[in-house]
């Protein structure tokens, strides 16, 4: 059994701070680090209890390099490094995928550190005419090769929001009920750990009730801005735009999903 796990930070246990998650330079980011690595070993063991035979771990979020190296769970392999790109190893020889430490999307009121794609830009995205954030890009390319998203860890609205757009039964693993962007009601990241390696074994068990992610095609897919100003550099030579601070474009695959 081969299985894909796809990281992000926001959604990390006992990350709850956006100095967590940008900057690398300060104590914060360095032990949040830790906090991921401590995460993704979790859910790697439990793969490993449920019987995967193979563990693929990409290291999703935005700065150059996330993990802790001597600290990784042996039992896996890791992409990491600039330039590593999301999911571009990623095909159809994978039986099931997992997201760890994901966020709400954009506008998600009391939810962690939410935001889709960029938080500075204030991006926010749709799909056939459905909002969609981080959850439902990541679901879309596994979508393409046929991979079904059997778990997902983060606070309660990623959770909520996983539910709503993959089905009940995929596996979500609470690690922390958001109270505002930056605040939150913590598990204790040791018993996040338990929660998460025992949630990915279950999630294994559950490969048959979960199917891949589809959208009808040709998508309209659509972006929007912040603010004019940001929307004025942004290279988004694909589509058309059609007010200040969105562009709109036609794809005829969800491998296309974040290409505007």
């Amino acid at each position: 059994m081969k299985v894909y796990i796809s990281t992000d930070l926001e959604g990390i246990s006992g990350v709850t701070m956006w100095e967590q998650t940008r900057e690398p330079d300060t104590a914060a980011y360095q032990h949040a680090r830790h906090l991921l690595t401590c995460d993704v070993n979790a859910a790697v063991a439990g793969c490993l209890d449920a019987g995967a035979t193979e563990v693929l771990v990409l290291d999703g979020h935005g700065l150059p390099f996330n993990f802790i190296p001597d600290e990784l769970h042996p039992g896996a392999t890791y992409v990491v490094g600039p330039g590593r790109g999301a999911h571009s190893i990623v095909d159809s020889s994978f039986d099931a995928a997992m997201l760890v430490g994901y966020h709400a999307m954009a506008g998600t009121p009391n939810a962690v550190l939410a935001h889709t794609q960029s938080s500075k830009a204030g991006c926010r995205y749709w799909y056939n005419g459905r909002e969609s954030g981080e959850i439902a890009q990541c679901a879309s390319v596994l979508g393409h090769h046929g991979i079904p998203v059997v778990m997902v860890t983060g606070d309660d609205a990623t959770c909520a929001e996983a539910h709503e757009f993959l089905g009940n039964a995929v596996v979500t693993v609470c690690v922390k009920k958001g109270t505002g962007i930056t605040s939150c009601v913590m598990t204790p990241p040791q018993r996040a750990w338990q929660m998460i390696r025992e949630g990915a074994a279950e999630a294994l068990r559950r490969i048959g009730q979960c199917t891949p992610f589809k959208l009808d095609t040709p998508i309209t897919a659509r972006l929007q801005y912040g603010t004019k100003e940001i929307a004025d550099k942004a290279r988004c030579t694909l589509s058309t735009r059609i007010d200040g601070r969105t562009f709109e474009r036609t794809m005829d695959s969800q491998l296309e999903i974040h290409k505007f």
